[in-house]
């Protein structure tokens, strides 16, 4: 599934800019998928703790897979883009956004079932490589699938891998363990995960620095800018662009897999997150491809290390009957700084210029590092996770 989902990122961004040759309309992609994505957070994961999870998660899939058809359907249909311009794309995004808000909580809370709590840094770690290794392969794949054929032939490999993750997610063995949903009113459930959140300084700390220095510093939903006008390799080095952060996290993540615990892991996640911020600015002045790779890939490296710390920190300190609320809440600042964070891009992308904007967020995500630092020394003196 994030094989095929990295591959119709690529393919969307770049038709939404050759439709429209604007920057905002690349920041409103993560717009429409970050709305329904955190305005469904709470519930996704009131309703993660209270049904059965695997179910939850195999109906969001199912729903992406849907989306995926959806814009074949589109492409394949002859001038449909080009009369109605990119709004059905948005609206099948907008769908997604919601499928993801659902899927989240429910899968990130049913790992945690899966795995015994001793292993959950080595199993996120892997967990990790898993992901990053097909966030390698997608945004290659897709820009070498559009470059070389068409986005036709793109959506199509998109699909035929959606359905291989459903048959792969169906095999799962999962038998839900004992949990107590508290028999309160709603809208008590749907606070809880906040409340515990606001309740834990390393963890809230945790998820504040993820959430404004990548708010901040995300690069991301500029690529195709990059690809087009500044460094001129087209969709294909477009692909690669995109897959250069996660080749850095894929060696990250087996690395991390394969040593003990951190020691300190509240300052190198701060430290992390300060060389994430250098890379992005170093990215945003480089006017070579190569050179620009390698502070994506390393950005990618660093920015892995924060995701580890965190993702162990959420499991660690989460009681299993409250994993799917917390999430959700983890979802909210996640989508926050992703989506929303891209869509922040394109508005000072606009305004500002591409080269700048992507400058000014990298030395505020600086500054973010070291407020964190200063404002929550829990965080900063967090030694071991388990």
């Amino acid at each position: 599934m994030t094989l095929a989902t990295q591959i119709q990122a690529i393919v969307v961004g770049w038709q939404i800019y050759a439709l429209t040759h604007d920057p905002l309309a690349l920041g409103l992609i993560g717009l429409a998928e970050v709305l329904p994505f955190v305005g469904f957070a709470l519930y996704a994961g009131h309703v993660a703790d209270a049904s059965d999870r695997r179910r939850v998660s195999l109906a969001s899939l199912v729903v992406l897979l849907g989306c995926g058809i959806a814009l074949l359907s589109m492409t394949r249909a002859h001038g449909f883009l080009a009369t109605h311009g990119p709004w059905p794309v948005y609206a099948v995004i907008v769908t997604s956004g919601v499928a993801r808000s659902f899927l989240q909580p429910s899968r990130n809370a049913m790992a945690a079932e899966l795995v015994p709590r001793e292993l959950y840094p080595n199993a996120i770690a892997w967990r990790s490589s898993s992901w990053q290794t097909a966030a390698v392969g997608g945004p290659a794949l897709g820009g070498l699938l559009y470059g070389f054929a068409n986005a036709e032939i793109a959506y199509v490999v998109v699909v035929a891998l959606m359905i291989v993750g459903v048959a792969a997610f169906l095999a799962i063995r999962y038998v839900p363990l004992p949990r107590t949903l508290h028999a309160g009113p709603m809208l008590e459930s749907l606070v809880s995960g906040v409340r515990f959140v606001l309740a834990s300084p390393v963890l809230l700390g945790a998820l504040m620095l993820d959430l404004f220095s990548v708010f901040l510093a995300g690069s991301e939903a500029l690529l195709p800018i990059f690809a087009a006008e500044i460094l001129r390799v087209g969709p294909q080095g477009l692909g690669v662009l995109r897959a250069a952060p996660a080749v850095g996290a894929v060696l990250t993540s087996v690395w991390l897999a394969h040593r003990p615990p951190l020691e300190r892991a509240g300052r190198d996640m701060l430290l992390a997150v300060g060389v994430f911020a250098l890379c992005i600015i170093g990215f945003g002045m480089s006017r070579s491809f190569v050179l620009s790779l390698g502070l994506l890939a390393l950005s990618g490296m660093a920015d892995n290390v924060s995701v580890v710390i965190r993702s162990t920190l959420l499991q660690t300190l989460t009681p299993p009957d409250m994993l799917g609320r917390v999430s959700s809440v983890n979802q909210i600042f996640i989508g926050s700084s992703n989506e929303l964070g891209a869509f922040e891009s394109g508005v000072a992308a606009r305004y500002l210029g591409t080269v700048r904007a992507v400058v000014i967020g990298g030395i505020a995500s600086l500054g973010v590092v070291g407020t964190i630092a200063s404002r929550v020394p829990a965080l900063r003196r967090l030694e071991r996770l388990v």
